[in-house]
C-alpha cells in the first residue's frame, strides 16, 4: 500500500513536467535550433579540415550522433530548473508537505525532464538522411531507450545539483560549470581514441561520451569505419549509463529528504 502513493506522486509530477514542455513552443524551438547551427556551422567547416582516411567516414555523419547527445545533455540538465523556479514560488514547499514519499518527486522530476528530452532527441532522428544515415525502424526503437538511458542519468544528476542550490542565479552558475565539460569532452566533435594521453581519462570519466558512443554503436553498425569511430562495445555503454543513473537518482532522492 505505501507504494501506490509513490508512484501516483511520481506520475503526478512527469505529467506535470510534460504538459508544461508542451505548452513552451519557444523553448522547443530553441533547444533545436542551437543542434542545428552546430551542424551547420561547425560540421560543414571542420568537415572540410577533419579528412581521415578511413573507408565509410564522414565528419557530418560522425558528429550527428554527438549534436543528439549535446540535445539530450542540455535539455535533461535544464529541465531541473522548474525545481528552482519551484522553490521561488513556493511550489515546492505545498508539494514537500503533501503525504507523499519526498524520493518520489526527485523520480517525478527526472523521468519528466528524460521524456522532454528524449522527444526532443527523436525530433531530430529526422535530419539524419540529410547527414548520410540511413535509419531503419529496428535501429529507431534501439536508439530511444539508449537516449532515455543518458536522459535519465542527466536529469537525475540536474536533480540532485537543483535540489541543494537555493537561489537560480547560483543554479545556472553550477549547471555552466558542469554542462561545457560534460559537453566538450563527450566526443562529440572527436574519437576519444584520437584525444591526448592526459585528455582520454577525462573523457573516460564524462557519462555523456557513453552516450554518444552508444548512439555510434547503433548509427554505424555494419560501417566498415565501425570500429574508427566507437570506442566501448555497446553492452559497456549501457552498463556505465545503468551505473550512472543508478547512483545519481539515489542521491537525488536523498537530497529532496532534506529539503526545507
Amino acid at each position: 500500500m505505501m507504494l501506490k502513493p509513490f508512484f501516483v506522486c511520481v506520475y503526478v509530477i512527469w505529467l506535470r513536467e510534460l504538459r508544461k514542455f508542451l505548452r513552451e513552443r519557444s523553448r522547443l524551438v530553441a533547444m533545436l535550433g542551437q543542434p542545428l547551427l552546430y551542424l551547420l556551422i561547425m560540421g560543414q567547416g571542420l568537415r572540410a579540415i577533419f579528412t581521415i582516411d578511413v573507408p565509410g567516414f564522414d565528419y557530418l555523419s560522425f558528429m550527428y550522433p554527438g549534436i543528439i547527445g549535446m540535445t539530450i545533455l542540455f535539455t535533461a540538465m535544464f529541465a531541473s530548473v522548474s525545481i528552482i523556479w519551484d522553490r521561488e514560488f513556493g511550489v515546492l514547499k505545498e508539494v514537500l508537505v503533501a503525504p507523499v514519499p519526498r524520493s518520489a518527486i526527485a523520480v517525478g522530476k527526472a523521468l519528466g525532464g528524460s521524456t522532454t528530452a528524449v522527444l526532443q532527441g527523436t525530433i531530430l532522428l529526422i535530419l539524419a538522411p540529410f547527414v548520410g544515415i540511413s535509419l531503419s525502424l529496428v535501429a529507431v526503437l534501439q536508439l530511444i531507450p539508449l537516449m532515455f538511458l543518458l536522459a535519465f542519468a542527466i536529469t537525475s544528476l540536474g536533480t540532485l545539483v537543483a535540489a541543494r542550490t537555493e537561489t537560480m542565479e547560483g543554479f545556472h552558475m553550477i549547471m555552466n560549470f558542469i554542462i561545457m565539460p560534460l559537453f566538450m569532452l563527450s566526443g562529440a566533435f572527436f574519437p576519444i581514441g584520437s584525444a591526448p594521453d592526459w585528455m582520454q581519462p577525462l573523457m573516460k570519466a564524462n557519462p555523456v561520451a557513453y552516450g554518444v558512443d552508444a548512439f555510434r554503436n547503433i548509427f554505424f553498425a555494419g560501417s566498415p569505419a565501425l570500429d574508427f569511430m566507437v570506442y566501448y562495445p555497446l553492452s559497456y555503454d549501457v552498463l556505465v549509463l545503468a551505473v550512472f543513473s543508478s547512483i545519481t537518482v539515489l542521491l537525488g532522492m536523498q537530497a529532496f529528504r532534506k529539503v526545507d
